[in-house]
């Protein structure tokens, strides 16, 4: 997984995603939007042909799209992986530990407050597919 973060104004036409099943269908697109009820588990076969899964968040309270990309970052997914739609600043982090990388919300989010978000927490209490070490196996080893 990379290590940047990153927000996106919008997708340029060169990476506008197909759906799930365009893809399945026999697409050779690199990129690819996951909506929430999609299988995640769909796109393994796949990874090695994608360079950006877009997982959309049509409301703040659907969490699906955080199994996803987990899934797909424990199948050994290293590309971009976006969250896009009714993405909040106080979810930032959580999206960052389940392996999102880039962001388009529908509202912006400030620098100021993106850094706030990602600050707040210097610790982590459990694994997660961003790879920081929880403070436990820090203290026990």
């Amino acid at each position: 997984m990379r290590e940047h973060l990153f927000f996106r104004d919008g997708a340029a036409v060169s990476d506008s995603p197909v759906t799930l099943a365009d893809l399945i269908a026999g697409s050779n697109a690199p990129a690819v939007q996951i909506a929430p009820g999609d299988d995640a588990r769909a796109l393994i076969p796949h990874l090695d042909q994608l360079t950006l899964i877009d997982i959309s968040f049509p409301t703040f309270r659907d969490g699906r799209g955080y199994s996803a990309a987990r899934i797909l970052r424990e199948a050994g997914y290293a590309g971009e992986l976006r969250a896009s739609g009714d993405v909040l600043v106080d979810q930032l982090v959580y999206m960052r530990r389940c392996g999102f990388d880039s962001f388009v919300p529908d509202a912006p989010i400030s620098a100021a407050a993106t850094a706030t978000a990602l600050g707040h927490f210097d610790a982590v209490y459990q694994r997660a597919a961003d790879g920081r070490v929880p403070v436990w196996k820090l203290r026990h080893g």
